[in-house]
């Protein structure tokens, strides 16, 4: 048994799900529209060039949560993943799913993107091992802080190093399946790196350094 690990957002996904979570609440009237945009997709723009802050960025995600109850976040949640996430998850990503976890392997999906977006769409592909970054919870309801290292860039490697540690497992023949430049730290741990769909800079490394390049898209 290997581990197989993979990124969600346009890996799994064909979009970014912490991106259109933040156009939903535009949709939904919960945010102003014209900031809560010009930030998101300010953000967005920076994690695509690689110079994200991201605290700066969770600043502004966890910010709705700490502002609208446990039961609101939940009714909302229901139907982002039926009218955002459902449509987008690739057919081919869950074959890659399923083909993994025929052969017994372990599934772990690990995302820049928090629990509260993520749990409910691992949960849907049927991966029960998640790394996300941790909203922080008090008394039931959401502070707008994080709790531990951000899952993102060399934050993956330290939160996933911090699990196989925990869960007793190592990275011998691991798999990481990837679109994003941002996860070259950890595409560069495994023994087996995969280029889903990738970024332009990731598609110029993955070349580079003669790693598998795979497309999930139709």
């Amino acid at each position: 048994m290997s581990l197989a690990i993979f990124d969600l957002d346009n890996t799994l996904l064909d979009l970014d799900s912490d991106h259109a979570w933040g156009e939903f609440l535009i949709e939904q009237g919960a945010v102003d529209a014209t900031t809560y945009r010009d930030a998101n997709e300010r953000f967005y723009q920076q994690y695509q060039d690689g110079t994200l802050d991201i605290m700066a960025y969770l600043a502004l995600a966890l910010k709705p949560l700490a502002e609208n109850t446990p039961e609101q976040l939940a009714a909302w949640h229901q139907q982002f993943m039926a009218s955002k996430i459902e449509p987008h998850i690739l057919t081919r990503g869950e074959e890659l799913l399923a083909r993994h976890r025929a052969k017994g392997d372990r599934l772990l999906i690990i995302t820049a993107t928090n629990r509260f977006i993520t749990g409910p769409i691992a949960e849907r592909l049927g991966v029960d091992d998640l790394i996300a970054v941790e909203p922080e919870i008090e008394a039931g309801h959401y502070t707008g802080r994080v709790v531990g290292t951000p899952s993102f860039r060399e934050g993956k490697v330290e939160r996933l190093d911090a699990w196989l540690a925990e869960e007793d497992v190592t990275l011998d023949g691991a798999w990481f399946y990837s679109d994003s430049h941002n996860d070259l730290p950890l595409l560069e741990r495994v023994d087996h790196p995969v280029a889903v769909d990738p970024d332009d800079a990731l598609r110029e490394a993955a070349t580079q350094r003669g790693w598998r390049i795979l497309s999930l898209r139709d």
